[in-house]
């Protein structure tokens, strides 16, 4: 079976080759990879934990972005999670069915949307509060506090733009 792949550093090194003949690399040292199991295991954990406020921890953590920013655009939104805007607007549907977010048109250009807080959803996100600082605690007796913020530390910089630019210029190098 051929690989259909745009053309890349894979193809450009291997040429287009069936899967059989792909040098497979060692277990455990895709970054990828690690980061979403990673990121699966520490929602499951946190998820378990905020399970009686019924939310999850991808709602809450769209609801405390919004209350930090007051009614963000869309786009500001989206960059600020590191989200594409129609991956938003579906995080966003929930939210909106149950009350807790409105989505409104922005008065000063039409063509663009605001996300706001309700009074619901800034209750759901006071009730969440407690469970949420004891998932935080649970992680962080688990893990270390230190590690925990040296960890925050380094997410912030592979999430932040300046990586994504160093990424890409990786590919020129």
């Amino acid at each position: 079976m051929l690989l259909s792949v745009k053309p890349d550093e894979t193809t450009r090194k291997y040429g287009r080759m069936t899967t059989d003949e792909i040098p497979l690399p060692e277990a455990g040292i895709c970054n990828g990879t690690a980061l979403r199991k990673a990121t699966r295991r520490v929602s499951q954990l946190y998820d378990a934990v905020l399970a009686p406020s019924g939310m999850r921890s991808t709602q809450r953590s769209l609801l405390i972005h919004i209350a930090r920013a007051g009614t963000p655009s869309m786009g500001a939104l989206a960059a600020a999670l590191v989200l594409d805007r129609s991956a938003l607007a579906h995080n966003l549907k929930p939210l909106e069915r149950d009350g807790l977010v409105r989505v409104l048109v922005d008065p000063a250009d039409k063509r663009s949307r605001l996300v706001e807080l309700t009074p619901l959803g800034r209750a759901k996100l006071d009730q969440s509060m407690a469970l949420w600082h004891e998932a935080q605690h649970r992680f962080e007796a688990a893990f270390g506090p230190d590690q925990a913020a040296a960890l925050r530390a380094t997410l912030d910089v592979i999430a932040s733009p300046e990586f994504s630019q160093a990424f890409d210029a990786a590919d020129n190098g």
